[in-house]
């Protein structure tokens, strides 16, 4: 038997109405279990929970999550009496978090009583975004949720409390790629101060380091490419490769990583900080108040904007490092060393002014194209517990790949001014004569130079951080539940 079928209702193989019988509701459940047992060797496990329940869009964590909360006998799998035990538990539990959400306590809960309940929690979301939450559940079109509604949707999903609820669709809510430019997310209080934060903070960073070391080459090509666009290697991709190769052998590929991963923790730390902080200012003297979107874009634009200024040296020091050829420096301090040395102190900002204008353009078009993408699916699969990992990837790629058409120009002339002093008999030029020259010299395809290697990293470097930080958080110990793995 295949996937469970989409037209399978839960409320049917399900009633918990005081005028139906105990009985019938375990021949209901077994009902259920039939379908979920494939191999009909009466038992259920991981595999046939993954395959009867695809369509409903539970990771493999949750289901084994599962699996283990109703495995009394601890063989790994579920048979009838263990199945009905978990669904008679599970029940019970979400039972007492509906009345707890619900109240007015009329047996529905509107958009209002989820943004109340999530609020009283730490965790702020806009009526629309609750409104979103309800619309996910509401299968009869009432604006409400009724009891059935609300274990229907949650039957299959080990969420044991509110609090993880609240986490849980906290998370629908959330940004899920890893971006340098991107709005950063927004945490609770709770978070705050239990450490949850720092952690996650963490495990992204650890992922964007393993991302970029394994997508280094294609980066170090396309600032080959960007600088030296008019020159000995303008040909392919692949005579950038190759030249690259040829003057400093395989280790050449890696040239500038190492600086590029050192950023990754002061740059996330002091955007979080300095977001946390606009917010707040932002927000005034009302304190709970929830962010709109394009408040979101603002505050998120001048954290970036902030951290970009503070860690901009290192920026400089990176595009140095990858454009150097063999022997040129001996490591990060005598690169440091040797620019102070030779062109001052304002060397560590050039470019600094197309890098400040490139953040605008990239952070709204992909907080733009991202959120629209996601709730766009949301919208065309209400009732699915979670989009799924190639869903979020693609939605982040796609979304990265806009903002960095948007910003490209920007980028690249920014790169050219970081380079021009490293390369001999080249003009210093300001940002507008090099916007022109390019023009001119190389049209408008030369604004462009080097994207097609950028845009090659794109989906590696998303899908690498996103299994990075997965199996990092776990580690560390920043549970999602209903996340997915």
């Amino acid at each position: 038997m295949g996937p469970l079928r989409t037209s399978f209702t839960w409320a049917h193989c399900q009633d918990s109405d005081s005028s139906v019988s105990d009985r019938e509701r375990e021949k209901r459940w077994a009902e259920l279990f039939d379908q979920l047992d494939l191999n009909k060797d009466g038992r259920i496990d991981i595999m046939e929970l993954r395959a009867g329940l695809a369509k409903q869009g539970f990771s493999k964590k949750s289901l084994e999550k599962m699996v283990a909360a109703g495995d009394t006998n601890n063989d790994g799998v579920l048979d009838f009496e263990e199945f009905t035990q978990y669904l008679r538990a599970h029940e019970k539990q979400l039972k007492l978090m509906f009345h707890r959400v619900d109240k007015n306590s009329d047996g529905h809960i509107d958009a209002a009583e989820i943004q109340d309940c999530l609020r009283s929690m730490g965790v702020s979301v806009s009526m629309k975004d609750a409104t979103r939450i309800l619309l996910s559940m509401d299968k009869d079109g009432t604006m409400t949720i009724d009891w059935h509604e609300w274990r229907d949707y949650f039957l299959f999903n080990p969420l044991t409390n509110m609090e993880e609820v609240a986490r849980y669709w906290k998370r629908s809510m959330m940004l899920d790629i890893g971006e340098q430019l991107t709005v950063p997310d927004d945490f609770s209080e709770e978070e705050k101060k239990s450490g949850y934060v720092w952690r996650q903070l963490l495990a992204g960073a650890m992922a964007g380091s393993v991302s970029r070391t394994g997508t280094a080459p294609l980066d170090r090509i396309k600032v080959f490419r960007q600088v030296h666009g008019s020159s000995d290697v303008r040909g392919s991709v692949k005579n950038s490769f190759n030249f690259m190769l040829k003057e400093g052998g395989p280790w050449s590929l890696w040239r500038g990583n190492g600086v590029n991963v050192l950023k990754i923790a002061p740059e996330t730390a002091i955007k979080f900080t300095a977001y946390e902080q606009i917010k707040n200012i932002i927000r005034g003297s009302n304190e709970s108040r929830n962010l709109r979107v394009h408040e979101r874009f603002v505050a998120g634009s001048l954290a970036g904007a902030t951290a970009q200024t503070a860690i901009y040296p290192m920026e400089v020091l990176k595009t140095r490092l990858t454009l150097r050829k063999t022997g040129q420096y001996s490591g990060i301090t005598d690169c440091a060393k040797q620019i102070l040395q030779r062109e001052g102190v304002t060397a560590f900002y050039k470019g600094y002014i197309p890098n400040l204008l490139s953040i605008v353009p990239y952070a709204g078009i992909d907080l733009a194209v991202y959120e629209t993408l996601k709730f766009s699916w949301l919208n065309r699969n209400r009732g699915m517990v979670d989009p799924g990992v190639m869903v979020l990837v693609g939605c982040g790629a796609v979304s990265s790949t806009c903002g960095q058409l948007a910003s490209y120009p920007l980028a690249l002339v920014r790169t050219r001014m970081q380079a021009q002093a490293s390369i001999k008999g080249t003009p210093k030029l300001s940002m507008l004569a090099l916007f022109r020259n390019i023009l001119i010299q190389e049209g408008v395809s030369g604004l462009y130079r080097g994207i097609s290697p950028n845009l090659l990293k794109v989906i590696p470097a998303v899908s690498v951080s996103y299994v990075v930080y997965e199996y990092t958080r776990i580690m560390l110990g920043v549970e999602i539940e209903g996340g997915l793995s």
